[in-house]
């Protein structure tokens, strides 16, 4: 087996944790230390620093029933970029868009850096506001 074929294995396992939820599935592709890049201008947007942001950012996009299907993969000695469908079924309004991520591999084969692009990002950006609200100020800060 290539180091491409197991980057695109660990990313097709990230999926299939992903389609049921399934966190401990997707925290063994990831480094601790991750860095997730979500793009917009909405409450789920920004870096998630650790393995415990990006899982509690998978939380919440649970709460939406967000499901993805892997239209594309492929891989350098370094990188995966996938493209996939990414669409919403529940809350108000809908997501149903296409997604590219770039997914960065650590020398140990494990995922340290994504980075999501969105071919639609206002609709993202008027979903995310449609059906998630902030903590009360000073609560939000830090």
């Amino acid at each position: 087996m290539s180091d491409k074929t197991s980057k695109i294995d660990a990313i097709n396992k990230f999926f299939a944790a992903y389609a049921v939820y399934d966190l401990e599935g997707m925290r063994e592709v990831l480094t601790e230390d991750i860095e997730w890049t979500i793009p917009g201008h909405h409450a789920l947007s920004g870096t998630k620093r650790g393995v415990e942001e990006v899982a509690a950012f998978f939380t919440q996009l649970g709460k939406a029933s967000f499901q993805a299907d892997p239209l594309f993969l492929e891989a350098n000695e370094e990188y995966v970029v996938d493209i996939h469908r990414g669409w919403t079924t529940e809350g108000v309004g809908k997501v149903d868009t296409t997604w590219a991520l770039v997914w960065h591999f650590n020398q140990e084969g494990k995922v340290d850096r994504v980075v999501n692009l969105s071919a639609d990002q206002h609709q993202m950006d008027a979903y995310v506001w449609n059906n998630y609200t902030l903590a009360p100020i000073p609560d939000r800060l830090a």
